[in-house]
C-alpha cells in the first residue's frame, strides 16, 4: 500500500474530507493531497488547494521580528515600552519588563482582555490600547501560557511601528514575496476562492463532516493564526528553518544566528506530552526517542496544519487538512512517511502508573480564566476533571454543555484525560506548582488557567 494510500484510509477513518502532505528531505520538496476540499462541491484537493494555517502563522511572525533583530531596529530582550511607549498592562512590572522574548515564547501571563479591536487596518494599535487594564493570568515569565491572539498581535504592532507599514503588508514584502509564496495570504479576502479548502467539522462518523459555521478566525487573530497556504509554501518556509536562514534558491531570508536563536532560546512548557518539554521563539521542541524534533502547528474553526522539522535528518514534513483536528491523526501520518524515510518517528503517549499515591485534595478545585473553566474533584479515590464547553459550541455538536473525564496520572503533575467519544483523542493536563499547598495552575492544550482564590501576583519557581 502506497502513502497516498494509507493516508487515504486514515482520512475514511477520521472523517476527514481531505489532507495535503508533503516532505522536504535534503532540499527536495515532494507532496500530494487526497479527498476533497468541500463536502458540498466534492470538488478534489490538489497540491494547489489553499489551507488555513492558524497559529502556525506564529512562526512567519517570529521570523518577520528575528528580521528587524538582524537589522539593529529590534531586540528580543528590550522592554516592549522602547519601541511602544504607551503600551501599558494593569501589572505594573509587566508593563515596564515586558520583552519580545516573552511574547515569542508565550511567558509573558497577559490576560487576552484585548475586547473587541475591530476588522479595520488599526487592529493592532487598538489592541495595545484595549489592554491597558488587561490582568495577568500568572507573573511575568513564571511559566508558559499560550497566547492565541494577543502576544503575537503586539508583535505585529511593534513590527508596524519599525517598519512603517502595516502588517499584512510587511509579511508580504519581508517574507511572501522573497520566497515566492504564490499561494500564501494573511487576509480571507486574497484568497482564491477557486483553490481554497472549506473547514468542516464532525458531530458524528454516521453523518459525516459538515461545512465549519465559521469561515476564518477574526481578523484580531491575524498575527498568530490568520496565514493560509499550500503544502509546498509550508515546506519552503521550513527550508528556511532547516537550512540557516536560506531559501531555496539562496536568498537570505533571516541570519543563521537567528534561526539558532529561534531553536535554542527555550522555556519549559508544563504539559511535555501534547507536543513536547519545551517552547523556542516561535516553535515547538519536542523529544522523539532522544532526538531533539521541531513542531509548528495550528488550528481553525475546521481546518489544521502540521509541521515538523528534523534537522538531525535534513528533514520536514507537514500535513494540511480542512477536518478535524485529531492529533493521533497527525500522528499516524508523520509515523507512516518518517519510518519509511527511516528517521525519528513521534513518540506515543506515555502510560498512566495506576502505583501513584496522590494527595487528591492539594489537587482540587476550580480553574478558570475567561472562557474556559475546568473543575477538579476527588470522587473514589480517583481525579476528575469537568469542564464547561461555550454554549453555542455544545449546541452545535450535540453535546452537553459538561463533560467530565477521569485524570488517569503519569506523575505526580502529569495525567492523561481519556475520553470515551471516539471523536475525540486522549487529551493530556498538567496541573502543578504546590508553592501555596494546593496546585496554582492547570495547563492543557498548550493554555494555562489559574486555580480560583491561588495568589497570582508572588512569584515562584515553576
Amino acid at each position: 500500500m502506497t502513502i497516498r494510500d494509507r493516508v487515504s484510509a486514515l482520512l475514511a477513518e477520521y472523517g476527514i474530507p481531505s489532507a495535503a502532505v508533503g516532505v522536504l528531505h535534503d532540499g527536495v520538496i515532494t507532496g500530494f493531497a487526497v479527498g476533497i476540499r468541500d463536502v458540498e462541491t466534492a470538488e478534489p484537493a490538489t497540491p494547489d488547494t489553499v489551507y488555513q494555517c492558524g497559529s502556525m502563522t506564529k512562526t512567519w511572525t517570529a521570523l518577520v521580528f528575528l528580521q528587524l533583530v538582524d537589522e539593529g531596529k529590534a531586540d528580543l530582550d528590550e522592554p516592549i515600552r522602547t519601541y511602544l511607549p504607551e503600551f501599558r498592562v494593569a501589572d505594573p512590572e509587566t508593563t515596564a519588563k515586558l520583552t519580545a522574548r516573552h511574547l515569542l515564547n508565550h511567558t509573558n501571563g497577559i490576560e487576552e482582555a484585548f475586547g473587541d479591536p475591530g476588522e479595520d487596518d488599526d487592529i493592532h494599535e487598538r489592541m495595545v490600547e484595549n489592554i491597558a487594564d488587561a490582568p495577568q493570568v500568572f507573573p511575568l515569565g513564571h511559566t508558559h501560557g499560550y497566547s492565541a491572539a494577543l502576544g503575537y498581535a503586539i508583535l505585529a504592532r511593534i513590527t508596524e511601528v519599525l517598519d512603517g507599514k502595516r502588517w499584512d503588508d510587511v509579511l508580504r514584502d519581508r517574507l511572501f514575496t522573497p520566497l515566492a509564496l504564490t499561494g500564501t495570504n494573511s487576509r480571507p479576502e486574497q484568497v482564491d476562492g477557486t483553490r481554497a479548502a472549506t473547514g468542516h467539522l464532525i458531530r458524528s462518523l454516521a453523518e459525516g463532516p459538515i461545512v465549519t459555521p465559521m469561515a476564518y478566525l477574526p481578523r484580531e487573530f491575524g498575527p498568530g493564526g490568520g496565514i493560509t497556504s499550500t503544502i509546498h509554501d509550508v515546506l519552503t518556509m521550513a527550508h528556511v528553518l532547516l537550512h540557516e536562514g536560506l531559501a531555496p534558491d539562496g536568498r537570505r531570508i533571516v541570519s543563521a544566528a537567528s534561526v539558532r536563536e529561534m531553536m535554542r532560546s527555550r522555556v519549559p512548557v508544563p504539559d511535555p506530552y501534547l507536543f513536547g518539554p519545551a517552547w523556542a521563539l516561535g516553535l515547538i521542541v519536542c523529544d522523539w526517542h532522544g532526538e531533539t524534533v521541531y513542531a509548528t502547528d495550528g488550528s481553525t474553526i475546521g481546518q489544521n496544519a502540521r509541521l515538523r522539522i528534523l534537522p538531525d535528518s535534513n528533514t520536514a514534513v507537514a500535513v494540511l487538512t480542512n477536518g478535524g483536528p485529531r492529533e493521533t491523526f497527525a500522528r499516524k501520518v508523520f509515523t507512516e512517511i518518517l519510518g519509511d524515510l527511516g528517521t525519528a518517528v513521534p513518540p506515543e503517549l506515555p502510560e498512566p502508573d495506576p502505583a501513584l499515591k496522590l494527595d487528591l485534595p492539594r489537587y482540587e478545585g476550580v480553574y478558570e480564566r475567561p472562557g474556559a473553566r475546568y473543575e477538579v474533584s476527588a470522587e473514589g479515590g480517583a481525579l476528575r476533571l469537568t469542564l464547561d464547553l461555550d454554549p453555542m459550541q455544545a449546541e452545535f455538536l450535540g453535546k452537553p454543555a459538561r463533560l467530565t473525564h477521569e485524570l488517569l496520572p503519569v506523575s505526580p503533575t502529569h495525567f492523561l484525560m481519556p475520553s470515551a467519544d471516539p471523536l475525540e483523542d486522549t487529551q493530556t493536563v498538567a496541573i502543578y506548582d504546590f508553592t501555596e499547598g494546593a496546585a496554582r495552575f492547570l495547563h492543557t492544550n498548550c493554555r494555562v488557567h489559574p486555580r480560583r482564590g491561588s495568589s497570582i501576583s508572588t512569584p515562584a519557581k515553576t
